[in-house]
């Protein structure tokens, strides 16, 4: 597996149209949630990937401050369901922390988090800083991880 971290001007259109048909594959036909996937923010995102060949398994867009939140926030996190159980969504978490802090240079991240996956992100460090909400259906909690060790 090959790892990629990309601005939007930097990717081919057929890494855009992957990584587009990924998102709606599985956030719009695999969870059914009919929503604007095309949001208007990835042209100011850095796109996160893991791919063998043209086959996109693992992705995540990082957002800068001031986008959708104050903080610099993740999101769009996703396993190809043929990719599931191989630890691609730790090695995704991993690395996208290790470019905001290294890279960005910042220490506060937010998320908007799957509620099932309370866990998962909080074994990284993130802690929940919401009650449980509805957002297209599926039970939601806003998340964030702070790092002073810069």
């Amino acid at each position: 597996m090959q790892w990629s971290i990309k601005k939007f001007h930097e990717l081919t259109n057929d890494e855009l149209y992957e990584i587009l048909q990924k998102r709606v594959d599985v956030f719009v036909v695999e969870q059914e949630c009919a929503y604007k996937e095309i949001d208007g923010h990835d042209r100011v995102a850095y796109h996160l990937y893991a791919h063998n060949g043209s086959e996109i398994a693992a992705y995540l867009r990082v957002l800068p401050p001031g986008t959708t939140y104050e903080a610099l926030s993740i999101g769009r996190v996703l396993v190809d369901k043929n990719h599931r159980k191989e630890g691609l969504g730790s090695e995704l978490l991993k690395n996208a922390l290790t470019f905001i802090h290294k890279e960005l240079k910042e220490s506060v991240v937010k998320i908007q988090a799957q509620h099932h996956l309370l866990s998962f992100y909080g074994s990284f460090g993130f802690e929940q800083i919401s009650e449980v909400y509805l957002d297209e259906g599926i039970p939601h909690i806003d998340m964030i991880f702070l790092k002073v060790d810069l």
